[in-house]
């Protein structure tokens, strides 16, 4: 050791850096304590500011499709847009945001004419002053295309970080064909991600995907989304629901009501061979007088059928051998007391019908005819006739995917221990089969005459046929056979016949065509209203008509049901008259020809075509073979519509997109025809009053104005 070394000297200053040391030491130690006891709770929220785990990711919502492929209900993207003056500053663009607000003011004018310039330069300059994070330039959601609009304007085309300009995306839920079927294909609660109702709600985990999981952390002022596992998009599925279909039958039911001033509607069309439906209108009159969807009648309405259901008392009785066709019953003169109670005909008042034959009972609906035939047959086992319309499938459980569905209630007597009915009193049979006493509902009611139309067998009603993925089918869901046989090849050949003359020769009239045939019953049935019953002042009645067509090779079973109050009432004379319109619209549809059969070889006439959705025009002017300019060579025929006009020259025909306007202003649809014309103005709202045939030729709401809530808009057509 060298003696230059002083021991003394050196340790003391060792000894005083080691105590330094130490309680420096200490102190890291006492300090982080300190942080992770009292000062916890600060230091996690400062945490939480700086990033944010696990939050979801919404997948896009699968769409709703027809059978023929038109979108019933669709996810289109819908924002919300914002300014961040305080990142617009940093990005020092704020200069160049002062200098421009008048061009922007005026662009967000022209985009929101609801709001002046003026009005949106007082609100974004104070704002600017205010050096507000999260300023929202338009209080509504806007599309994608009046976004982008938003977008080109200046500054707002910069990066968001730059220029302020941010936004929030939703997924939106649109109908592109409005209230069509909208009961069935269903809506979405506030936020358009949860299922309220029909195929949305019964479909819900298939049509809404699975979330995704991100992660959030603050870097250098500005927020990084890493996602940690990607959201799995929903499925789409295909209904069975046939577009112009749905249109027909909704349009027929609709003018009935108006005209009798009914409360409540239904019509349902079903395709025989697989029980697809194809048309489900359900109408409810509201307090403003107009015609909405409300509720889902057709599935969930337990009432008393009335004479539809007689054509089920019949066959039971048929098919157990109790009676043929040849069979006679004496109705008296109208009027003929059931053990205390009087049953009437509906001309009672004319001295009634007489001694009718099985088949004319059917054809006159005669109460009285149907009520003995089953009275004098089964009054001392009614059990037996019970069992028989179960064995129609009246009462089974059709497994409806929509929620409020309810199988048909239709009483089994029964007896206690000494051999005494319990449930069961002597006019429940008579009445029961005339169709009171039960309770069906209308999709179980025409289940049972689709089953008549399809030679026996039972289909249950279908109303979802395929789930796609990309474009891929994942799953098939076929025709199910709920029974192969309702009853004996002969009652259903006899019945048919019977059914096809009720048409033709009785009370069904009016629901029949020239042009085809038609079999099928009426129904005029009282509706009790609970404990009143049905004697309780004005009388509220259930009309109907049950029937196929046609009847040679039937392809569709139709039911329409009206409720309304007071007379005159009558079920062959509306509900039949609606079911005629219905048959005869979809037996029209059925006549298609192809499109180059419209095509004349020798003429060389450039056509006169329509403004509205171009897709269409495209598709039917390339299809017979015309030069078409700024078109799509055909390609999108069932494509979301791009609205313009058309201009023809000698040689070739143009087509003219549209500039997009506001949802919220009256469109232009000055040269469109009737459908294209409808649609823009009932999608914004708008009801129309149309006059004449053509193209519009004058709309009574000027283009451009503000749309009002209760607007009507008169089209004149030449």
């Amino acid at each position: 050791m060298s003696k230059k070394f002083d021991t003394n000297k050196i340790l003391p200053r060792f000894t005083a850096i080691a105590i330094v040391m130490g309680l420096f030491a200490i102190a890291i130690v006492v300090k982080a304590g300190y942080i992770m006891v009292a000062e916890k709770s600060y230091w996690e929220e400062v945490a939480s500011q700086q990033k944010n785990d696990s939050l979801p990711i919404l997948p896009t919502r699968g769409n709703i499709l027809s059978a023929d492929g038109e979108l019933m209900a669709s996810s289109l993207p819908e924002f919300k847009i914002y300014l961040d003056f305080y990142a617009m500053k940093e990005g020092k663009k704020d200069t160049a945001f002062v200098d421009s607000i008048d061009y922007i003011c005026k662009g967000l004018n022209e985009i929101f004419p609801e709001k002046s310039a003026a009005d949106f330069k007082t609100d974004l300059m104070k704002a600017f002053d205010e050096k507000r994070r999260h300023f929202p330039i338009w209080k509504h959601r806007i599309d994608y295309n009046t976004f982008k609009e938003v977008q080109k304007l200046p500054v707002f085309k910069l990066s968001k970080y730059t220029s302020g300009f941010h936004w929030e995306e939703f997924n939106a839920r649109r109908r592109p064909f409005g209230s069509l079927a909208q009961r069935t294909v269903g809506d979405l609660y506030g936020a358009k991600d949860s299922a309220r109702c029909g195929l949305e709600l019964s479909y819900d985990s298939i049509l809404r995907g699975t979330n995704g999981i991100q992660n959030r952390r603050k870097v250098r002022n500005k927020f990084l989304s890493i996602t940690d596992t990607p959201p799995i998009d929903g499925a789409d599925i295909i209904t069975t629901i046939d577009v112009g279909i749905q249109d027909l039958a909704e349009r027929a039911l609709l003018d009935e009501l108006k005209e009798i001033g009914g409360n409540i509607g239904v019509a349902i069309v079903m395709e025989v061979a697989t029980g697809d439906i194809k048309a489900i209108v359900n109408l409810d009159r509201c307090e403003d007088g107009e015609y909405r969807e409300i509720k889902n009648h057709a599935v969930s309405d337990l009432l008393e059928p009335g004479s539809v259901f007689k054509t089920a008392s019949m066959m039971v009785a048929m098919d157990d051998g109790v009676v043929d066709t040849m069979y006679s019953v004496n109705t008296g003169g109208g009027v003929w007391n059931m053990y205390g109670r009087d049953m009437k005909d509906h001309n009672w008042r004319k001295g009634g019908y007489g001694t009718l034959t099985l088949p004319w009972c059917l054809k006159y609906s005669s109460n009285i005819g149907i009520s003995r035939i089953i009275d004098m047959n089964y009054h001392k086992r009614p059990e037996d006739f019970v069992k028989g319309i179960y064995r129609l499938g009246l009462a089974d459980d059709l497994k409806i995917p929509i929620v409020g569905y309810s199988p048909a209630k239709i009483r089994m007597p029964k007896k206690n221990k000494h051999n005494q009915y319990v449930n069961w009193s002597a006019t429940a049979l008579p009445w029961m089969s005339i169709g009171y006493e039960t309770q069906v509902p209308p999709i179980s009611t025409l289940t049972f005459y689709n089953a008549i139309a399809n030679k026996g067998k039972m289909m249950l009603p279908r109303f979802v046929k395929q789930i796609v993925k990309d474009g891929q089918v994942i799953a098939d869901i076929p025709p199910v056979v709920g029974r192969e046989r309702i009853a004996k090849e002969t009652t259903i050949t006899q019945m048919t016949r019977i059914l096809s003359e009720v048409v033709s020769e009785g009370l069904g009239k009016r629901a029949g065509s020239d042009k085809f045939s038609v079999a099928g019953k009426t129904g005029t049935a009282q509706m009790s209203k609970g404990a009143s019953g049905y004697k309780s002042g004005v009388v509220d009645y259930l009309l109907s008509f049950a029937g196929f067509f046609p009847v040679e090779n039937p392809r569709y079973s139709c039911i329409v049901c009206i409720q309304k109050t007071g007379l005159p009432a009558s079920g062959g004379g509306m509900s039949g008259l609606v079911f005629h319109h219905i048959a005869e619209g979809i037996m029209a549809q059925s006549l298609k020809l192809s499109v180059t059969d419209a095509k004349d070889s020798v003429s060389m006439l450039t056509p006169t075509a329509k403004n509205g959705n171009l897709l269409a025009t495209d598709y039917v002017l390339s299809s017979l073979g015309f030069a078409v300019n700024g078109g799509w060579n055909g390609a999108y025929p069932f494509g979301n519509p791009v609205w313009g006009t058309v201009s023809e020259s000698r040689n070739a025909i143009s087509l003219n997109k549209a500039k997009p306007t506001s949802a919220r202003v009256v469109p232009d649809v000055h040269g469109m025809g009737a459908r294209d014309a409808v649609y823009l103005m009932e999608s914004r709202g708008i009801k129309v009053i149309m006059t004449g045939r053509g193209k519009v030729l004058r709309q009574s709401l000027a283009p451009g104005d503000k749309i009002k809530k209760g607007m009507i808009c008169n089209l004149t057509f030449g």
